[in-house]
């Protein structure tokens, strides 16, 4: 294990498209933005931070696993669009004892009814949402206290 606690940050996809996909859902950050804030946060909590992004299931599983490997003290999850049909990332969570907290920018039980069902919360350790790039910041705030 690493002399500071990792946490693993993994993305699922369209993420990569952050600042210009559906600003008003989404917002103007970037992922890039996003992973900025979170390596300095991260800094400041004694941490650091491993940011990724897939817009393929696979690579997020595996990275799941690796996480697992690596003896990592958190995994911050958003899995976009996998998070409503994805029995495979939620069985890679259950399958891991690192802690995986949901992550998502919007508030997915205040948008289409198909995205109030949450594959992923299920095997989820918690869930934030609707808070926008912040929500990013609270889950890492979050996973330092496990």
């Amino acid at each position: 294990m690493a002399d500071k606690p990792v946490i693993y940050v993994l993305n699922g996809p369209n993420l990569n498209l952050l600042g210009m996909r559906e600003p008003e859902i989404y917002g103007s950050d970037t992922l890039d933005d996003i992973a900025g804030r979170l390596e300095d946060r991260a800094q400041e909590l004694g941490a650091d931070v491993e940011v990724r992004q897939s817009n393929h299931e696979g690579h997020l599983i595996d990275w799941i696993h690796e996480a697992e490997a690596d003896e990592a003290k958190a995994i911050l999850l958003n899995a976009a669009g996998f998070t409503h049909s994805s029995v495979a990332l939620h069985d890679a969570i259950l399958a891991v004892s690192v802690p995986v907290i949901e992550v998502h920018l919007s508030n997915p039980h205040a948008r289409e009814p198909f995205r109030r069902k949450s594959l992923v919360g299920e095997a989820s350790y918690g869930t934030i949402s609707g808070f926008g790039a912040l929500s990013y910041l609270l889950a890492l705030d979050a996973a330092m206290q496990l």
